[in-house]
């Protein structure tokens, strides 16, 4: 998996791309962790070049959901593929995690976007 984190006004976006597994989770947490922290509005994760996301990766998102709440910072992801949106739908957690469609669907919705989850 590569990442990628752009520093944009009140929001930081991670680009990710590959997998999002057992095996690369804890880079996107590590990065994730630190943007949450860094005193942002705003963090919005790019998973549109993401192809698989296994029990790990949402592990890793639901910890970054929770941190949110903590740090008061607005989270949501975007461009989530078929197969991972499923992943989430499975799990229920398409009613707890904010997503949009697009980046700039992303853009113009994080600011609506509560800290504790939700529109």
């Amino acid at each position: 998996m590569k990442l990628h984190t752009r520093i944009l006004p009140n929001v930081r976006i991670i680009d990710c791309s590959g997998d999002v597994d057992l095996y690369t989770a804890s880079d996107l947490r590590d990065v994730l962790l630190t943007e949450m922290r860094s005193g942002t509005p705003g963090v919005l994760i790019n998973m549109t070049d993401v192809a698989y996301i296994d029990s790990s990766g949402v592990a890793t998102l639901v910890e970054g959901l929770q941190l949110s709440r903590q740090t008061n910072t607005k989270f949501a992801l975007f461009g989530l593929r078929p197969n991972a949106r499923s992943v989430l739908q499975l799990a229920r957690l398409d009613k707890v995690f904010v997503m949009f469609e697009d980046e700039a669907q992303a853009l113009l919705g994080i600011p609506a976007v509560h800290p504790f989850g939700g529109v």
